[in-house]
């Protein structure tokens, strides 16, 4: 059986290896995508959904979401991070399909009423959609499936501040109302996605079979990986929002624990996620007042590109 799948997402150099790879997986049913803000402004990351979905000869779904976080300022996009078009600055046609007429929130919760129980929210980016359905219809954390988190940051550092994870980071308030519904969540952060790295011979195998849609991921790639010569000791980069797509498939490949998830929304910690174990009492009860969620605290990342490369050169697109 498929797994039916609400993909919100940000695109982004990442998040385009992670669309391809949802794509290239026949275990994978793709409902829609959802856009965000994040890497790049919402009308960018929608634009980018519908190209990507277009060179993977799908026909499916794009709702354009949230433009600015919920509460706070809106900050900078990292665009030196994935580029002026979050695609590593390429020459890009205009996708030939419009965005879907429901907004991101609406759309997850229409889909929901539609197939409850089934659907898996699979979210790379900062997660104001999902707190927008939740305020929309509180009873959509009744009918997911799963909700995959790709944010946050238990013991590994953050990677826009000391303690803090970018997507959680762009809006923190949004996190904490998603922390805090009843839904089954499992947070795939960067104690698990640092563990993995995409290097350019893998990405060189993936794109010479995913057609058009490789050679978008190479050039995108190449500055991408430049980005993180500049700041880190490794030669490629980390496949973040393609973790989440391994925890649902590959979960065996990662570590994980039971606990309350919590975040910062202010001062130096905004942003930081907090994780009380199971079990473990302390003091102020605020700590495990939210519901209980898995976190991934590790992952096999040379297993986990192997599957990530298994999977995308398994079909010339």
């Amino acid at each position: 059986m498929s797994l039916p799948i609400i993909f919100d997402t940000d695109p982004g150099v990442d998040d385009a290896q992670a669309i391809a790879l949802l794509f290239a997986d026949p275990a994978f049913e793709v409902i829609g995508l959802t856009t965000t803000f994040g890497n790049v402004p919402v009308t960018t990351a929608t634009r980018n959904a519908l190209l990507l979905t277009e060179l993977a000869g799908r026909d499916t779904p794009v709702a354009a979401g949230v433009a600015a976080p919920l509460v706070k300022p809106a900050g900078n996009h990292a665009l030196h991070v994935h580029g002026q078009d979050g695609l590593g600055n390429q020459q890009l046609p205009a996708p030939s399909q419009a965005p879907h007429a429901l907004d991101a929130a609406r759309f997850i919760v229409e889909q929901t009423r539609l197939r409850p129980g089934e659907i898996t929210l699979v979210a790379v980016g900062p997660l104001g959609n999902l707190a927008l359905a939740l305020a929309l219809d509180p009873t959509v954390a009744e009918r997911v499936r799963e909700v995959v988190v790709m944010g946050g940051a238990i013991v590994e550092p953050g990677n826009v501040t000391p303690v803090a994870e970018a997507n959680i980071f762009s809006d923190p308030h949004a996190a904490a109302r998603v922390f805090a519904a009843p839904w089954p969540l499992t947070l795939v952060g960067l104690d698990a996605t640092h563990r993995a790295v995409l290097d350019p011979p893998r990405l060189q195998r993936i794109a010479a079979r995913q057609g058009a849609l490789g050679e978008v991921l190479a050039r995108s790639y190449d500055f991408y990986a430049d980005f993180y010569r500049s700041v880190k000791d490794i030669d490629g980069c980390h496949p973040h929002d393609s973790c989440a797509l391994a925890y649902l498939r590959r979960p065996e490949l990662f570590h994980t624990a039971r606990g309350h998830l919590s975040v910062g929304t202010e001062g130096l910690a905004e942003g930081q996620t907090f994780f009380a174990p199971e079990g473990r009492a302390y003091l102020d009860g605020r700590w495990s007042g939210n519901p209980l969620v898995t976190v991934c605290l590790g992952m096999d990342g040379a297993a986990m590109v192997a599957w990530m490369e298994e999977v995308l050169t398994a079909t010339e697109r």
